[in-house]
């Protein structure tokens, strides 16, 4: 190969190669091109993941998708205790089926042991009250809790309480006393009651819908779902006892058995009669 020849196919690469790094430049920058646009194409349209990702940061941050109305709620809860509780003891009897000088003994015998903060127990109690007089409509959780200021789920909250304190031993300790049955019969009782002081009978609280758990067991006689509820008292109506939660299926002599009179009878009283008069 002559000198000319070389030259000639050095040429040529030379041309191919710059060629084909020209080729392969402009292949780069459109490469660079199009992953721009992508680029730009992501920031001005999020994908559907991070779209819901924005969505629930908000909702965290926020703890809601819409802004928070406050809801007018009334007052009747200061009005019972402030005002009818004093100077309209009909009002207020009307409201909780109770009177003034009976709910202000109730509330003297409970107290709050929590170490948390909670309500006044005269404010629960109303509210407890409240719900134990009333059905239906007007007893639903939003009702009351419009009618007395509070949260949809204080309702269920009080009313808990409440019947959880009722049912303690320390309760019925405290609020049922036992009266000098000597004394007592010796001024009290007429020829008829020479040998007996003490009154049981059972009654009925309908409810307001068939409980979802075992319904059946809480059919009545009467055709109610109804909680039978046990009293023992003495003939001038002092409740000494008694016996609540059976369902309304079980007959009274059943519900006898569950108070504290029947089940320890030879401690509380050693020389008693009963007379079986329930039906």
């Amino acid at each position: 190969m002559d000198a000319g020849e070389a030259l000639e196919d050095l040429y040529f690469s030379d041309s191919d190669s710059s060629e084909s790094d020209s080729s392969s430049s402009d292949t780069d920058a459109s490469w660079d091109t199009s992953s721009t646009s992508l680029s730009d194409l992501s920031e001005e349209e999020p994908t559907p993941v991070q779209k819901f990702v924005q969505r629930m940061t908000t909702l965290y941050s926020r703890r809601n998708l819409e802004p928070h109305k406050t809801i007018p709620k009334s007052q009747t809860l200061c009005i019972l205790l402030d005002d009818y509780r004093h100077n309209r003891p009909e009002l207020f009897c009307e409201y909780l089926h109770i009177d003034p000088y009976c709910f202000d003994n109730l509330v003297s015998v409970f107290n709050n042991n929590s170490n948390n903060p909670q309500m006044p127990v005269e404010e629960q109690l109303v509210i407890t009250l409240y719900c134990f007089g009333h059905y239906g409509n007007t007893a639903s959780y939003n009702k009351v809790a419009l009618l007395f200021g509070v949260g949809h789920g204080t309702v269920p909250l009080c009313t808990s309480r409440v019947l959880k304190a009722v049912n303690s031993e320390r309760f019925q300790n405290v609020s049922v006393q036992w009266p000098n049955k000597q004394q007592w019969v010796q001024d009290n009782s007429c020829e008829s009651w020479c040998d007996g002081w003490l009154i049981v009978d059972g009654t009925l609280i309908p409810l307001y819908h068939r409980p979802s758990y075992f319904g059946n067991v809480y059919y009545d006689r009467k055709s109610n779902y109804s909680v039978n509820v046990q009293l023992v008292s003495t003939p001038n109506l002092d409740i000494i006892n008694y016996s609540v939660g059976l369902p309304g299926s079980q007959h009274n002599a059943t519900a006898w058995k569950e108070t504290h009179t029947h089940r320890d009878h030879l401690m509380i009283l050693p020389l008693v009669k009963v007379a079986d008069t329930l039906k």
